[in-house]
């Protein structure tokens, strides 16, 4: 197995940490904010067919890391609407 083959995830999930930083911040989290919770989460490379398998059993798929600010905007409106 190359490298390549590897893909992060984050335990715990990516989105339900940044969720979690929100609700207790009370609001919004800022662009920088995000980049830096994302950058002190835990992450594991797995291979990709095991990842797929991780968000199976969350059932979601989590945030992409490398376009965790666009991804996390789109989600969060989702939590709004709840």
């Amino acid at each position: 197995m190359s490298n390549d083959d590897l893909i992060p995830v984050f335990i715990p999930s990516l989105s339900s940490v940044l969720l979690h930083y929100e609700r207790d911040k009370g609001s919004p989290l800022s662009e920088s904010e995000v980049i830096a919770i994302r950058d002190k989460c835990t992450v594991v490379m797995l291979p990709r067919a095991d990842a797929a398998k991780m968000d199976e059993r969350r059932g979601y798929p989590d945030i992409d890391p490398a376009q965790c600010w666009q991804q996390w905007q789109e989600l969060r409106t989702q939590f709004d609407e709840r």
